[in-house]
Order: structure tokens, then C-alpha cells, then sequence
């Protein structure tokens, strides 16, 4: 007997798949369902995600960008927190961190700071960014002497949590102070995933300075979730890794899965999302769908 599949039908990475049939992670697809705008009069309080992996290139910043302009698309209000030197953030979203006269950096080292003044918009209705720029490797070692210095974003956050609908913080790839700090103000760690085998590796440390934070730091720190990232199903080992973090970490592990493309490193140069630069590709139906399941997650964002 043919089982009658629903026809709810969603175009996922860049196939075209019903709910219920095997996504690429080798589970059935649920069903998440289309989060509806937020009453626009609420009182707002900002869910904080913190996007983190101490090993670099794998996917924090596209996917902080992507996800953030996704979310907003649903009418969501949107705060990207670049918190890593490099500025990858800021420069993802057309800003030159080398022009800026007043970054993160400031807001952490000066309690006088507006964060008003600080704040730029991006072309997403909806989303803003909290640029960054190379100061802000000098405050990893200038908030070592600072009376809770762990608590040091948790407090430039609060002045705007009421403004927002969701804060995601695009962490510096390392396990130190600063990535800390994004951990202990956040509500949920997203942890972005390159499907290839030493990144794989890497995963049991960052789980271990999670389990740290939450019994010394941030109790309510809870994990939203693996996303595997740059992956290619032409290649085994991409296919093997994918199945090995499946195997390992199962419904930890995100249902959509980020596929490499050309159009990531094109909306670098562009200075924008995905979602505008090319909104009907396959990479942005990805992260909307990928805005969907965080949502799912996160109930109330």
C-alpha cells in the first residue's frame, strides 16, 4: 500500500521535499510551521543567541547575517552583535570597521557610552547591527582586571533587550574572555558546524566550555542546537561526517543543513544577506527554513 504523503512542501536547500520525507540528515523532515508575526505592541525581550565554534571558517558570521536577515523577514525586530576583532560581521553587512569611530569596544570599556550612537541599520528592514573592529582585541585583556568581567556584554545588552525580538551574537573564534561574555548574557548557544572531520573535532571542547558556563556563570544557558554547514552530499566524507554528528548528537543536530555555494562569498563583496542579494536561490530558502526551526525552538522569540 503507497503511504499518501501531506502535501505540505517546502523547497529545502535545493530540493524540493515534503514533510515527513528523509532531509539530508537522514531523519524525517517535521513540520515547522510558519511563525506568525509578533504582536508589534508587545513588550519586548530580546532572546539572546550566541553563535559559537572556536575554530574558524566554519560558518559563524554567514550564518549569523543569513539567520538574523531571515528572522527579520518574519517581522521580527533584529540586533547582530559582531563580537569578534576581526570585524567579519560588520564587513558582511557593507560597514568598513576602519572608518568606524565608535564600536562594541567602546560600550565596553566606557559605561558613559550611548549605545544609541553606537548602533547602525542594515538594508533589512528590521535588522541593526553593533559593528565592530579591531579595538576590541585590546578589551579581551583590558577586561581582566574588571570587577565581573565576565558580565561585561550582559550589561550593554540590557539597555536594549527591550527593543529587540532577538539578539544574535556573532562570537570570535576562540574560548576566551569574549566568547565567554556572549555565553553568560545568552539564552541559547547555536553551534555552526563545518561538515568536515577535524571541525568534528573540535566540538567536545566547546561542549565542555558550554557545561563550565552553565555551572558557574549562566545556569539558563541552554543549547539550541548543531548546524552542519558547507556541506557538499557529492563527497563521502561530507555524507560520513554529517552521519557521524547525527549519530553523536541526534535532535541537537538542526534539521536544515547549509550547503556550500558560490552566492555566500558574492553577498560578502555585496555587503549584504543573502535572502536580497539573491532571494530565491537555494541558500536563502536554506536559512528561511533554517528561521523557521530556530523559531520552533525557541518559543516566544
Amino acid at each position: 500500500m503507497t503511504k499518501t504523503k501531506p502535501k505540505s512542501e517546502i523547497l529545502f536547500d535545493d530540493e524540493s521535499l515534503e514533510i515527513g520525507d528523509t532531509g539530508p540528515t537522514g531523519r524525517p523532515l517535521p513540520d515547522f510551521p510558519m511563525s506568525p508575526p509578533p504582536d508589534p505592541d508587545r513588550t519586548k525581550n530580546a532572546v539572546i543567541i550566541a553563535m559559537c565554534n572556536q575554530k574558524g571558517g566554519v560558518g559563524k558570521t554567514t550564518t549569523t547575517i543569513n539567520l538574523g536577515a531571515a528572522l527579520a523577514e518574519t517581522g521580527r525586530k533584529v540586533l547582530l552583535v559582531d563580537f569578534d576583532p576581526q570585524g567579519s560581521l560588520s564587513v558582511g553587512l557593507g560597514v568598513n570597521p576602519h572608518t568606524l569611530e565608535l564600536s562594541i569596544y567602546n560600550l565596553l570599556l566606557n559605561r558613559g557610552a550611548d549605545i544609541g550612537e553606537v548602533v547602525l541599520p542594515t538594508v533589512v528592514e528590521g535588522l541593526d547591527l553593533l559593528p565592530s573592529n579591531i579595538d576590541l582585541s585590546a578589551a579581551e585583556v583590558q577586561l581582566v582586571s574588571e570587577v565581573a568581567r565576565e558580565q561585561t556584554l550582559g550589561r550593554v545588552l540590557a539597555k536594549v533587550k527591550n527593543q529587540y525580538d532577538l539578539i544574535l551574537i556573532d562570537c570570535a573564534p576562540s574560548l576566551g574572555l569574549l566568547t565567554v561574555n556572549a555565553l553568560t548574557c545568552a539564552d541559547w548557544v547555536l553551534m555552526p558546524l563545518e561538515l568536515e572531520f577535524f571541525a568534528l573535532r573540535g566540538i567536545a571542547l566547546l561542549t565542555d566550555t558550554i557545561q563550565k558556563v552553565q555551572e558557574r556563570l549562566n545556569p539558563d544557558l541552554k543549547r539550541l542546537g548543531i548546524l552542519g554547514t558547507m556541506y557538499d552530499a557529492r563527497t563521502l566524507h561530507s555524507r560520513e561526517v554529517l552521519d557521524r554528528v547525527v549519530s553523536a548528537f541526534g535532535e541537537t543536530v538542526f534539521h536544515t543543513v547549509i550547503r556550500r555555494t558560490i552566492k555566500f562569498p558574492e553577498t560578502n563583496v555585496a555587503g549584504e544577506p543573502i535572502t536580497t542579494y539573491a532571494t530565491t536561490s537555494p541558500g536563502a530558502a536554506a536559512y528561511r527554513m533554517l528561521a523557521r526551526e530556530v523559531l520552533y525552538r525557541c518559543p516566544g522569540a
